[in-house]
């Protein structure tokens, strides 16, 4: 009940809202309440995300329009509306996701030319269990891209995984292409962290900061963990320093930029780590 009248009211406020937009004109693609996922569900929320990545996207792109883009795990394209000034005068937009109600959502929410999406056919634990279990390359060229994002993609991915899509990242950037990639950085920030943790909300976000402990071992690996809370790894990874740099190192890739999460109870941009990554 509780949610139906929220949907109910979240349709009418978006209406009037949008009838009130005068300097972000992408924010009119905001989806409803029920088609809002992964992890952030208040109109608020999803507008704020939006402008944070929308910042950082100017910063590391040198062209800012005309850019050929690849939103990995596009969902129902929060980070698509953040790219859409950067696509105007002849770029275009790639979004790919496994979940293929997610896709159907894309491709009637966002109507430009420009816009495109693709149902990659590979199983996640957490958001596609049923599908191939075989990794595939995207179905994209070479070189062919300015910019690669993934928001909390890496975090739900095995090492074995991230590792074959961190290639893939390497395979479809341009020589000067960059990719914004969030994780759960395992990092020293986050163990000095440890001793700030407690049952109540964080300081810096309203979750458990308990819920952001990873101590169990992902598959035996050394360097990819969960939370004890996971029923499978792939609901909430992390990833030792040491194994973030072993992956990148492994892909061809190196950090340009990094900016820490604010899920490790210090000031951060966004919630997640950030991480600039370019060609080695």
């Amino acid at each position: 009940m509780k949610d139906k009248l929220f949907t109910w009211v979240d349709n009418i406020f978006r209406k009037v809202d949008r009838s009130h937009l005068r300097r972000t004109k992408n924010l009119r693609l905001i989806p409803d309440f029920k088609n809002r996922r992964g992890g952030k569900l208040a109109y608020g929320e999803w507008a704020h995300v939006i402008g944070i990545f929308q910042t950082i996207i100017y910063q590391t792109l040198v062209k800012k329009t005309g850019n050929q883009i690849l939103d990995i795990g596009c969902g129902t394209g929060l980070l698509g509306i953040a790219l859409e000034p950067f696509v105007y005068d002849g770029g275009n937009y790639t979004g790919i996701d496994v979940m293929i109600e997610d896709i159907n959502f894309c491709r009637q929410n966002f109507k430009m030319d420009n816009y495109h999406f693709i149902h990659l056919d590979v199983a996640n634990p957490t958001y596609a269990s049923d599908q191939s279990k075989q990794l595939k390359p995207w179905p994209i060229a070479d070189d062919s891209h300015d910019l690669l994002t993934a928001l909390s993609v890496w975090t739900h991915l095995s090492e074995k995984d991230a590792s074959f899509y961190m290639k893939e990242v390497h395979r479809v950037l341009k020589k000067d292409g960059k990719a914004i990639i969030t994780f759960f950085c395992l990092d020293e920030d986050y163990e000095q962290s440890l001793s700030k943790r407690s049952d109540a909300p964080g300081r810096f976000h309203n979750t458990n900061q308990n819920d952001w402990i990873f101590k169990v071992s992902a598959y035996g690996s050394k360097n990819w963990f969960t939370v004890p809370s996971a029923s499978i790894p792939e609901n909430a990874i992390g990833v030792t320093r040491k194994g973030i740099d072993e992956l990148l190192k492994s892909s061809g890739l190196k950090i340009s930029q990094y900016y820490p999460g604010n899920w490790k109870e210090n000031p951060g941009v966004f919630f997640q780590d950030i991480f600039v990554l370019e060609k080695a």
